[in-house]
């Protein structure tokens, strides 16, 4: 009895979630899956320092939101960079662009201009008080 007493007083620890989102960004998901694919199993200061060598365009859209959420963890939560870790990396489909080519005997073809969505979610390790009420 008191051992479960025990598990059900104690407080979990908490993982404190920190989210950043960038929007409407006009490079196809596929490409940025790719880059996001390359750094999803860093550290985020290690995947910033790994981006900025990357020779893809949109490894500069990734780069910003997570710089991002960053900065939300240490400004809003007062958090320190190098306790955060990447919860999650997810590259959405934004609605695309439909646009038309001229081409031979007076047709069109279609031209698909993809846009993306990337939503960054970092966590971090928050310690439970083991204090008890006096």
């Amino acid at each position: 009895m008191e051992r479960w007493l025990n598990v059900l007083l104690a407080k979990p620890k908490m993982d404190k979630l920190i989210k950043a989102e960038t929007k409407y960004i006009r490079t196809s998901p596929r490409k940025l899956r790719l880059i996001a694919d390359a750094v999803r199993s860093l550290k985020p200061s290690q995947a910033i320092e790994r981006l900025q060598f990357v020779n893809k365009r949109a490894a500069e859209a990734l780069n910003k939101t997570i710089k991002s959420a960053i900065a939300n963890a240490v400004n809003n939560f007062k958090l320190k960079a190098e306790n955060l870790t990447f919860k999650e990396i997810k590259i959405n489909e934004g609605p695309t662009l439909k646009r038309w080519q001229a081409a031979s005997r007076g047709r069109a073809h279609r031209i698909l201009k993809r846009t993306s969505h990337i939503i960054v979610t970092l966590q971090a390790k928050v310690e439970a008080e083991n204090g008890t009420k006096s």
